[in-house]
């Protein structure tokens, strides 16, 4: 469903004039200024604020040099997953040390001390790691796109620009989300459409996980598929 297709719905359900586009004269049409707005707030909030969709997540490698300490984050990073480290290729086992505060890099720099594994921290836009890797050590994470917008135009966005853009997430999540906020915002009753939201945002974001399996002959829930028969396969 596109932005003008969702807002459409969406402006049947609340009571207001359907509209035959969201960005034709737009800026002489404060409802669908309002709608425009909502729809780049909830389909924001979806993505970023509730969970790490699977389909948002990517992965970042850095390449060392044996000299650049300092290396810029990708152009569509929106933060870091929620669980996630920072990979040496020299670690496998233990991923590095994150440092948070800054004063404290610093110190720890100016008094040469690190763990074996390696350090990092975040500092204007960029990731920094130390000690220097050599040249072809890499560092690996995961981190969450901050791209939620399919562009009519081609590519990705984090904003819609046209009425044939399309929420990369789910539609139906993304319109009742809408609905229960737009009643919000104008006082009107809400409570059963935001229960309705949070209802399917439960549901997709249960079913954004893959379910787990086993290697063995008993699982440990129904929920659970045993990947081979019993005797697992030497």
């Amino acid at each position: 469903m596109t932005i003008l297709s969702v807002v459409k719905d969406v402006c049947a359900a609340v009571g207001v004039l359907l509209p035959t586009s969201v960005f034709t004269n737009i800026t002489g049409n404060r409802t669908m200024t309002e709608m425009l707005s909502l729809a780049n707030e909830m389909a924001q909030r979806i993505a970023y604020d509730t969970r790490d969709w699977t389909r948002l997540k990517k992965i970042a490698t850095f390449t060392g040099d044996g000299v650049k300490t300092a290396f810029d984050l990708p152009a569509n990073y929106k933060r870091m997953l929620l669980t996630t480290g920072v990979w040496r290729s020299t670690s496998p086992l233990q991923p590095m040390t994150f440092v948070p505060d800054l004063n404290e890099w610093m110190q720890r720099r100016a008094l040469n001390r690190f763990t074996a594994w390696g350090e990092w921290t975040m500092v204007g836009g960029q990731m920094l790691i130390f000690p220097v890797m050599a040249a072809g050590v890499t560092a690996t994470f995961a981190y969450l796109d901050k791209n939620c917008v399919t562009l009519a135009s081609g590519g990705v966005g984090d904003a819609f620009l046209a009425d044939g853009d399309s929420f990369l997430l789910d539609e139906r999540m993304w319109k009742l989300g809408m609905i229960w906020q737009w009643k919000a915002l104008k006082g009107s009753p809400y409570a059963e459409d935001m229960g309705s939201y949070e209802d399917a945002l439960a549901m997709v974001s249960g079913h954004d996980s893959p379910s787990p399996i086993i290697v063995g002959h008993t699982p440990i829930s129904q929920s659970v598929r045993v990947a081979y028969p019993y005797p697992v396969p030497t």
